[in-house]
């Protein structure tokens, strides 16, 4: 019931927007509309579900944009046009992002880096494989990558369906498995799972090792979409990933969270930018809306009025003495013994 009370409001908030889309700006939801928005919706999706992983091993992954725009650029610049070379440029890509994400896990996990620091500089390594490879210049996509990202099964488009099913799998195994159960027990309290015999460290290098996984997918999937991808592909995807999250209602703080709350979140931001942009609005304005969910989100989860209350309320110490440091006869000296019952450090709990 808890988990479901911290992810039902993205679900009311994404009817909400396309309710709110309908009425105001019929437009966003055309046939043309939706075509352009559920292909690009699906790589946001998955670049949150790849976060998620992350974020609730107590981390948080700023290499995004620089798995998915290498991705790009190997599966463009390696074929160029070529669709011979399409399946070991892929090949290639996952090679590469498992193994970025293998250093990623083993450098904070083994060597103390700080996450926020290590995917940094990761984001830094990508790149410059990227430009080393591009140029800086765009290629055009072979045309057997555009023809699979472009196919609709069922009049639903493809990366669509890829998005979905890798997003249910993945919140099948960590809500139903031994091994997920493990994981977000492990992301919740590093201490507790340490005594409990759990392997922490074998759960945060999983996290990026998949997160990888789905950024090289998301990346594969993106340099179909867009006919003709640049270098720098993948940086429309940070923010939104972080702020797809922080809607989901995991803690970015780690521990328990959703990936299909987390995808839910994608959806939002997506059909929101959608809106915005039906509206005439620039890029900088969507931006700030963007921005703008993100801290609504951490305000809505990250703020519990239990604890601002817990800190309000004085201690029985301090309380029981004066300012002038004399000791209240009522409350009594703490230090001598005199205490109520319930003051008692043997009773906490």
């Amino acid at each position: 019931m808890t988990r479901w009370r911290r992810s039902a409001g993205i679900w009311v908030a994404t009817g909400l927007v396309f309710a709110m889309s309908a009425v105001f700006q019929p437009k966003s939801l055309g046939g043309s509309a939706l075509a352009s928005l559920w292909p690009f919706a699906a790589v946001l999706i998955l670049a949150a579900v790849g976060q998620t992983l992350v974020v609730q091993q107590r981390g948080i992954d700023l290499s995004v944009p620089g798995f998915i725009s290498l991705t790009v650029v190997l599966v463009t610049h390696i074929p160029n046009g070529n669709g011979s070379k399409l399946l070991p440029a892929i090949g290639l890509a996952y090679a590469i992002c498992l193994a970025a994400g293998l250093v990623n896990g083993l450098l904070v996990t083994r060597v103390g880096i700080t996450p926020i620091v290590q995917t940094l500089g990761m984001n830094a390594v990508l790149f410059g494989i990227d430009l080393g490879i591009s140029q800086g210049t765009p290629t055009q996509t072979t045309a057997a990558l555009q023809s699979f990202a472009s196919a609709t099964p069922g009049g639903i488009p493809l990366p669509l369906v890829i998005a979905a099913v890798l997003a249910i799998a993945i919140e099948f195994t960590v809500k139903r498995t031994a091994f997920g159960r493990r994981f977000e027990a492990s992301g919740a309290n590093a201490a507790a799972s340490r005594a409990a015999g759990l392997r922490g460290h074998r759960y945060q290098i999983s996290a990026y090792l998949g997160a990888a996984l789905l950024y090289c997918t998301a990346g594969v999937l993106l340099a179909g979409i867009v006919s003709q991808p640049g270098p720098f592909q993948g940086n429309n995807y940070l923010l939104p990933s972080v702020a797809a999250v922080a809607l989901g209602g995991t803690s970015l703080l780690g521990g328990i969270g959703s990936v299909a709350a987390s995808a839910a979140g994608a959806l939002f931001l997506s059909q929101l930018q959608q809106f915005v942009l039906a509206t005439g609005a620039s890029a900088a304005v969507q931006n700030l809306v963007q921005a703008g969910a993100l801290a609504l989100a951490v305000t809505v989860y990250g703020v519990r009025p239990g604890r601002l209350l817990a800190r309000r309320r004085p201690r029985p110490a301090a309380a029981a003495r004066s300012r002038d440091g004399t000791v209240d006869p009522k409350q009594g000296d703490p230090k001598q013994g005199d205490q109520r019952p319930d003051d008692h450090p043997a009773s906490v709990t």
